[in-house]
This record gives structure tokens, C-alpha cells and sequence, in this order.
């Protein structure tokens, strides 16, 4: 498998890397843009409470772990996790999306007590989609990212650096790349062994 990547630089994320990964036996491919400033770890909390609350734009890096306590959602990165910017709304899709997936698994399974609690939650979600000033239950939006490339951008968001214990339970689902390089080639093949260092 191949991972190559190049350095840039753009506004509010400052400098990023582009990485880009494929393998010639599988035909797996991956792409990402990997935040590259340092700064301190971060969460972000915002109270959904009206339409402008679900247009707060939301920058979720591969290192932001996604959290909604009401309803029981934690979203963490893993190894081929990806950033995107969207809004609050955007966001309870994508949970939304994860959910009726849930639905019908547990529906092949006739676990229909699984059904009944992601039914539930999809009825909390679609209610704060809807009408967030009138939805029986309201949510609050977390974002906690150790590497702090996360954000959400609204007046009514607030911004706090983790505490240490945070920072000890929170996964960031990176691979670590020397910047100085571009590219670096992983074996999968049976005849795949130790890199030397010339290799």
C-alpha cells in the first residue's frame, strides 16, 4: 500500500496536509487533509436551542471525538477517520444516518428491543431538526479533540481547553507522517518484513 502526501496552507486551518492512500492488491483507497498547526486540545459545546444554533458551522478534524449526551452518541476517531466542515444540522444527519443503519441490522436480527430505543432516538433527533425551540428534548453538541483542530463557530458556542483526565480517555485516530517526506509504502504482502534503515 502506498500513502503519499503534500503540504499546504490555507485560511483558518492554517498549515494541512493532504494524504492520499492506495493499494494496487485491493484496490482500497483513502483520502484526507490533516491538520498540521499545534494547538492547545480543545471542546467545544454548543446548546441546540434554535434554527440558528442547527446553521453553526462545525469543523470536525480526524481527531474530534463527537459527543451528544442526551441521547447516549459518542462519535470517536478511528484509523481511517475523516475532517469535514458542515453545520450543527449536518451533523445530527450524519448520527442520524449511523442510527437507521442500527435499525435495520437489529430488525434482520429481530432484536426488536434495539428497534424500539433507535426509533426513539431517531424521534428526538428529527424533533430538534425540525423545531429546536419546540422539540420535547434538547440536545447539546460536544466536540472534544486532544490535537485542537476542531471548532464549532457560533456566538453561542463555548471553547475550553481539556482537563488531563479528558485528554487520557480521548482516541485521535491518527497516523503520524514525518512532514519532511512525501510518500512512505506499506507491505501487505506475504513477503512483508522488517524496513531497514536504508529501505
Amino acid at each position: 500500500m502506498a500513502i503519499k502526501w503534500q503540504k499546504d496552507t490555507i485560511p483558518y486551518f492554517g498549515d494541512i496536509m493532504y494524504t492520499t492512500a492506495q493499494c494496487d492488491q485491493c484496490s482500497f483507497k483513502f483520502a484526507d487533509t490533516i491538520i498540521l498547526s499545534g494547538k492547545d486540545p480543545v471542546c467545544c459545546t454548543l446548546p441546540v436551542r434554535t434554527e440558528a444554533d442547527l446553521d453553526a458551522r462545525v469543523i470536525r478534524s480526524t481527531s474530534g471525538t463527537i459527543i451528544v449526551e442526551e441521547i447516549g452518541v459518542m462519535v470517536e476517531p478511528g484509523p481511517i477517520s475523516e475532517s469535514y466542515i458542515t453545520n450543527v444540522e449536518g451533523v445530527l444527519q450524519r448520527i442520524r444516518g449511523v442510527i437507521e443503519s442500527t435499525v435495520r441490522w437489529s430488525e434482520m436480527d429481530n432484536d426488536f428491543e434495539k428497534v424500539d430505543i433507535a426509533l426513539d432516538l431517531l424521534n428526538k433527533i428529527d424533533a430538534v431538526i425540525d423545531n429546536p425551540e419546540t422539540a420535547p428534548v434538547s440536545l447539546t453538541l460536544q466536540i472534544k479533540d486532544p490535537l485542537g483542530n476542531s471548532a464549532i463557530i457560533s456566538a453561542n458556542a463555548e471553547s475550553r481547553k481539556l482537563t488531563e483526565d479528558e485528554l487520557e480517555t480521548l482516541k485521535t485516530g491518527m497516523i503520524i507522517l514525518d512532514a519532511e517526506k512525501d510518500e512512505i509504502i506499506y507491505d501487505i504482502s506475504d513477503e512483508a518484513g522488517p524496513i531497514g534503515k536504508n529501505d
